[in-house]
């Protein structure tokens, strides 16, 4: 006893379009792995996200020096100069102390 397909059969050219429609999802899948692990593409995305990072931090920071209308923000501004003057100070005289222990 012959046992019956549960499939229909084909024609050849309908099996060829099959493989030729698999072929070109192969094609494609292969491409987009090569483009995800390629070296410079890899270098590229990573490149992208820093100048995205860079542009954010940059906004950041004009945000804290220059209010909505663009003008500095003076009070801030003397509270890091004053900051930054108290540090050199702060550094000047423990190399000034330095000096006078090693003699």
């Amino acid at each position: 006893m012959a046992k019956k397909s549960s499939q229909p059969t084909r024609s050849q050219s309908q099996i060829e379009a099959d493989l030729a429609a698999t072929r070109q999802r192969l094609t494609t899948s292969v491409e987009f792995l090569i483009d995800q692990v390629h070296p410079n593409r890899v270098k590229q995305r990573g490149v992208s996200r820093l100048k995205v990072l860079a542009a954010e931090y940059t906004e950041k920071g004009k945000g804290l020096v220059f209010n909505a209308r663009g003008d500095l923000r003076k009070n801030r501004l003397a509270a890091v100069g004053g900051g930054f003057a108290g540090l050199v100070t702060f550094l000047a005289l423990i190399r000034r102390l330095r000096r006078r222990k090693s003699l």
